[in-house]
């Protein structure tokens, strides 16, 4: 056995997305960062060993951003016809091109020592190397689902559902219990131009008859990801999850078997492609911080004064039997959406250099049944990401952000492209000084700073091929960057990944709306507009353009999107 011994300011146990962009965000900022993940691949519940597709808020022009819509975007590009291998390369990219990141797959953290309320490091078993890795940091953050830190280090938790009373949440049950949501492996099918036989193994269960199956859409035209194959609730959600995945698989090949053998469900051309050997997880171990989200600040939308992420997932609470019972598999309690998600709910309360992200975060299980979704854990992630990040240059603790950082916090997020409801970004001063004009249209929406439509106001601009839109000063500037938000269109609706893999599913691309190359021209002092910057290949939502000019005039020129014919912007800063 070897040991090897790191040194960083950040220790992300977790590889989901969560601790992805909780990670990607520090680095970025100049922290120092390890991530531990305990599997080969990246993306947790999304990666091509659970194939969940990730979920985020619902409603018009409310899907999240910053490093997520990267990371889609990236997809999209590299992955027309949807393979899982090319997701999980993109996944592994993103880590991967960090320079300030140290990636250890296959370690998984089993130990860690303490110093005084404070984390001094954790260590993981590398199978693969047979290397026990010891990492050191001044700040850790746990985003490992399961929140495996908790019972080492004695940070305050929670498993279960609390009473009603105790928070007045009128959906949770009279008396607290330690049910939770289940776990699930989930099957994916392949649509053929010909008939595919099934055979089922011999262990499989067996449902001979629909009265098997109760509110359990199986056909093929419903589209499900047959999420209800679920179990765990009534059972420990951690320590049996082995046993469970036994019992989920024999569930998942006995309902294929059904699907195809037993009656007309739309299957004749259809093969079974997967079926997941790791369960994905809903819910276990929830850290408590300095605030606990509640079912009623989930339905009075989180207008915190610290908010830092929001969700707009219905609070979606799946029955504890899961499979077992015979009703419906969850309710859908209303919530609105967006909901704001506080930065207090993001630390524990009594280990002081511990950050989480994920379904993990501080609060109640009916709040969780909303928040637990990736697209939400996601962004949490990278809300923790850029706050390690702060307390690292600071010198401070996670608490210590929220007390003296939080509106630096808040600001570089918004610079980073995450939306924050109810707030506006700041808008480079040197931007807000210029006269601003344009070749057509209006375009002082690109420095209100509201980076997408909201509440039916586009707060953008559209300028067609060859338009301008130009920063005038009375005196000579210096600029370093342009920032620019273009329209990677929030509302499709196409999921990172798919469910099934019908059979003439068109390939997928760019979103047509993203503006695909420019340029950027400054003002001389004797030889009018020149170009000083150009992009000829774009298909991201957020572009930085590095800038070494001094100029009196700087102006952007649309020269081509991915198939719209005007291009729409939603920001043009220069700093």
């Amino acid at each position: 056995m070897r040991n090897a011994r790191h040194r960083v300011d950040f220790c992300v146990v977790g590889g989901g997305p969560a601790g992805l962009l909780a990670a990607v965000a520090a680095a970025r900022h100049g922290a120092k960062v390890c991530l531990m993940q305990d599997r080969p691949v990246l993306g947790g519940n999304a990666s091509s060993e659970i194939r969940m597709h990730i979920c985020g808020a619902h409603g018009d022009n409310n899907r999240e951003t910053g490093i997520l819509e990267e990371i889609a975007l990236e997809n999209l590009h590299r992955n027309p016809y949807p393979s899982y291998a090319i997701w999980d390369s993109v996944l592994y990219g993103v880590a991967k091109q960090e320079p300030n990141i140290t990636l250890l797959l296959n370690c998984a953290c089993n130990a860690l020592g303490m110093e005084g309320g404070r984390i001094a490091w954790v260590k993981g078993y590398q199978s693969t190397s047979e290397t026990w890795h010891q990492v050191e940091a001044p700040l850790f953050a746990d985003c490992s689902g399961d929140s495996v830190l908790a019972p080492l280090c004695g940070a305050d938790f929670r498993i279960g559902r609390e009473a009603r009373c105790e928070h007045d949440e009128d959906i949770e049950p009279e008396v607290a219990d330690s049910q939770t949501m289940g776990m699930s492996c989930l099957v994916q099918a392949r649509e053929t131009d010909r008939y595919q036989p099934y055979v089922p193994p011999d262990w499989a269960h067996r449902y001979f008859s629909e009265d098997d199956l109760p509110h359990r859409e199986h056909d093929m035209a419903s589209g499900s990801n047959y999420w209800w194959i679920e179990l765990g609730g009534e059972d420990d959600s951690i320590h049996d999850t082995e046993a469970l995945r036994d019992e989920l698989l024999k569930i998942a090949f006995g309902l294929w078997d059904h699907i195809k053998n037993q009656g007309d469900h739309g299957a004749a051309n259809w093969a079974l492609e997967w079926v997941g050997f790791l369960p994905g997880k809903r819910e276990s171990r929830r850290y408590l911080g300095d605030h606990i989200v509640t079912q009623n600040d989930v339905r009075a939308e989180g207008r915190f004064d610290d908010l830092v992420a929001y969700g707009g997932w219905t609070m979606d609470d799946h029955h504890p039997a899961g499979f077992r019972y015979p009703g419906q598999p969850t309710v859908f309690h209303p919530a609105p959406s967006p909901f704001g998600i506080p930065y207090r709910a993001l630390y524990s309360r009594n280990v002081e250099n511990l950050f989480f992200a994920g379904r993990n975060i501080s609060c109640t299980h009916a709040a969780m049944s909303a928040t637990r979704v990736m697209a939400t854990c996601a962004i949490c992630g990278q809300a923790v990401g850029t706050a390690a990040a702060i307390a690292v240059r600071e010198g401070t603790t996670p608490r210590g952000v929220y007390q003296s950082h939080l509106r630096s916090l808040q600001a570089t997020l918004r610079d980073d492209d995450c939306y924050l409801p109810s707030s506006r970004r700041t808008v480079p001063e040197v931007t807000q000084r210029a006269a601003m004009s344009a070749s057509s249209g209006d375009p002082e929406p690109l420095r209100n700073g509201l980076d997408r439509p909201i509440d039916g106001e586009d707060n953008g601009w559209l300028g067609a091929p060859g338009d301008w839109v130009a920063y005038r000063w009375p005196e000579p500037v210096q600029l370093s960057e342009a920032r620019l938000i273009v329209d990677s269109d929030l509302n499709r609706r196409q999921k990172n990944m798919p469910c099934r893999f019908d059979l003439n599913a068109p390939p997928r691309h760019t979103p047509e709306t993203v503006t695909r190359s420019l340029r950027i021209e400054a003002l001389g002092e004797h030889d009018g507009w020149r170009t000083v910057a150009r992009v000829a290949d774009n298909w991201q939502r957020m572009v930085r353009i590095p800038l070494d000019v001094t100029t009196r005039g700087i102006r952007l020129v649309p020269e081509g999107t991915w198939g719209a014919p005007e291009a729409h912007l939603f920001a043009f800063d220069v700093r």
